[in-house]
This record gives structure tokens, sequence and C-alpha cells, in this order.
């Protein structure tokens, strides 16, 4: 009798659930989003700069507060840096979640860990990325495309944990060329690969029959590879297809990185991750330590650029209701400035956005004090945000995943945002 065994049987025997499910007994809040586009601002986006706009403040007389003017948006009483220009207009159709919190300050990797998987680091389990779990549970939306795309380097916290390969990612590093695993070398002409293909066959009907995961994973890592490297998918990731001027309005990397993920939207990814960390245009990205805060501003309008066009382009493609685009960050950044006039570390409130996906938009959500240092009505753990994200996908978030006979609540016990349902 293995472990899921057992407790099911004491359970009968009992006449109880040893692990009720989350929320029995209430009606499940469900969406009907069909993909996501996360955005990952790396290094910790400051939410007093940015969507939660305070008093202004003063670096050179040590005075907490904004470190911009802030500017009125579509949503009555909602304001944002005026840094956000383009987006101001497109607030009603974006919220704002400024009560996000979690209990990690100093430390960059567990702060990105949590803000990926939704839990602290286990010496025992290897947690999903709420990616990966969406990957899992969904799949692809098309036949031929990856369920999973990282637009940025690789990472652990960004991969699937004890669900296995099968819902892991694919990822690429720049726009410049697709995956380098999916491109044909140059020489190896269709009948080669054929030849290549029918020997791969052969091998795999010939191994031994073994119950192994990590071979089976293997093999259809290998199938699904060989279904990528096709011409239907990679041709994702020829931007040049699109008009000059559509482009040349998305911006630089980070916006053609924006519109590459809405070109595989389209094509039936189902989850997109950009990586928005571009540290050569401040020198710091979003981690800005005492003079990263100088040039916080280019990283601002380049973010403000890029997703107001992509809200617009999704729109005019009608994919907008369809496609959950997420913000999100590992911590948020305090009201008062560093010795060097830039900030530290805050876990305590910060802000992620939710747009577009289907959801009842309101601008904003949540409410911190008068300096975004802590939380005064509404407050959203990171489970909580992490179950609005499942519930806009249709996906239980009560339910357990299984790490063997081991279950494993979804997202931790985290409770949608049902204001945004």
């Amino acid at each position: 009798m293995n472990r899921r065994q057992f407790f099911t049987t004491a359970a009968a025997a009992l006449g109880t659930k040893i692990f009720p499910a989350q929320g029995e007994g209430t009606t499940l809040l469900k969406g009907k989003a069909e993909h996501v586009i996360s955005v990952w601002l790396g290094g910790g986006m400051a939410q007093i700069d940015t969507f939660d706009p305070k008093q202004r403040g003063d670096p050179s007389k040590k005075l907490a507060g904004s470190y911009y003017d802030s500017i009125e948006t579509s949503v009555p009483g909602v304001q944002v840096c005026e840094h956000l220009k383009n987006l101001a207009p497109l607030m009603d159709r974006v919220t704002a979640v400024r009560s996000v919190h979690h209990n990690v300050i100093g430390e960059h990797a567990a702060a990105i860990n949590r803000m990926h998987t939704g839990r602290p680091v286990s010496g025992t389990v290897v947690y999903p990325s709420f990616g990966s779990i969406i990957a899992n549970e969904l799949g692809a939306a098309a036949e031929g495309a990856p369920p999973y795309v990282v637009v940025g380097y690789p990472n652990v916290t960004r991969g699937p944990g004890f669900l296995g390969a099968k819902a892991g990612y694919l990822y690429l590093t720049d726009t410049g060329r697709g995956p380098a695993g999916l491109s044909r070398p140059e020489g190896v002409t269709p009948e080669r690969q054929s030849r290549r293909e029918a020997f791969l066959r052969d091998l795999q009907e010939n191994q031994p029959s073994t119950n192994d995961k990590r071979l089976t994973d293997y093999d259809a890592a290998i199938t699904q590879s060989l279904k990528l490297s096709g011409p239907e998918f990679t041709r994702s990731f020829k931007l040049d297809e699109e008009k000059a001027e559509l482009r040349a309005r998305y911006g630089g990397e980070f916006g053609q990185r924006c519109l590459l993920a809405r070109r595989l939207v389209e094509r039936g990814v189902r989850f997109v991750e950009v990586s928005h960390n571009l540290n050569f245009l401040n020198g710091s990205g979003w981690d800005v330590h005492n003079t990263g805060i100088l040039k916080q501003h280019e990283l601002i309008r380049e973010l403000d650029t890029a997703v107001a066009t992509l809200l617009a382009d999704l729109e005019r493609l009608r994919l907008l209701e369809k496609t959950l685009i997420v913000i999100t960050t590992e911590f948020g950044r305090p009201p008062e400035f560093d010795s060097g006039g830039g900030r530290g570390h805050q876990g305590s409130a910060f802000t992620c956005v939710l747009a577009g996906g289907g959801l009842r938009h309101c601008g904003a959500y949540g409410r911190t004090d008068n300096l975004a240092k802590t939380i005064a009505a509404d407050p959203v753990s990171v489970p909580d945000f992490f179950a609005t994200i499942h519930a806009a996908m249709g996906i239980d978030y009560t339910k357990n995943l299984y790490d063997g006979d081991r279950p494993v609540p979804i997202t931790d016990m985290g409770q949608p945002i049902a204001a945004l349902f």
C-alpha cells in the first residue's frame, strides 16, 4: 500500500478527510483566459516610483517619498508615476495589486524563488513555478506549440520541479534568433534529417522497456523538439514579418520580446515569461541601490512603452480578453533613500500588476499607507496572487498536486481576489 492509498483508506475508516480540498463547499471562481504573458522585472521594482506613487520625496534631504511626480489615469482616483504616461489612459484594463506581500527581505534569490513558486525554498521538495503548473494543467493551446516559453536566461526557479520535464520550458536569450536547440545546422538537408529521425526511431523501438521516468521524459522532450523545429513554429521568431511601424512602437529589446510573446501566444503557447532586467539601460536594472536610481526612469519608460503597445496590439487582434498579462518582481522598495540616494528592499508591501485576461479591472486593488510602506487595506499574499492567476485561467486553485504520493496544495492555500471576477 503506497502513501496515498494509506491516507485514503484511513480517511474512509474514520469517516473524515485527511486532506480536505481548500475552499471546499464554496463556489470556485473561474475565468476564461487562455494564455499568460508574464513580465518579470528582475531586481525589485519600486512600487512607490511606479504604480503606487505617494508624496514627492527628496534623496538629498533624506525626505522619504516618491522619486517622481504622479499623473492621473483613466480610472478616477488612481494615479501612477509620470513615466507611465502610455499606460495611464489604459488603466481601466489594468489592476495594480498594491498590497502584495511576503516575508523575504534581504536575499534576491530567495525572493525570486518565492515569486515564481509561491513558497519558501524547501530542503525536501523542489516546487514547480506557476508557469510550469499552468503548462502542466492546460498544456499547449495548439498542436505543434510548446506550452511554456521563457524569453530570458533560464533559472531553476522557473522550472517544473517535481512535475518533471514535460512541464518545463523552452527558452531563448534574445529575439534575433529562435532557440539554438531548434535550429537545424547548416549542411543538414531535409533528407539527412529524415535519416537521423529514422535512426532515432530504431533506437527507441529497440531499447529495453523501463519504468524510469527520466527516460520517458527524455523521449517526450525529443519528440516535442522535433515538432517544434518545423517551419510553422520557428516562423514565430521572424519578427521582420511585422510592420516596421509596429515594431518601432514596441521599442527596444524588451519591446521586441513583448512582440515575440504576442506572436507565440498566437501560435498556441500557453505561458510566456518575458524578462525585463536589462541592466545596460541604467547599470543596475530594477535593483536601484545607490546611484542605480538615477536612470530608473529609463527602465520605467521602456516598460510603459512596451506594455502599453502590447495591450493595444492584443486588443486590436481580439486577444486581450483571452490573454492575462502579469507583471511581477521579487519585492518592492522602501520609501526612504539609502546613503547613496537609492532604495533598499521591502517585501512587506509591494505591487504586482494584472491586465486583460477577462478580469473585472479596477485600476488598483489594495491600499498602502501614505508612504507605500505598510498595507492599509486588502492584503494579498503571494499564494493569493497566484490563486487569482490560476482562477483567471480556469484552473482549480483548491486542488492538490502530487510529489510522488505527497499532496501539495497547488497555491499553498491561496484565495483569489474575488473583486476581479
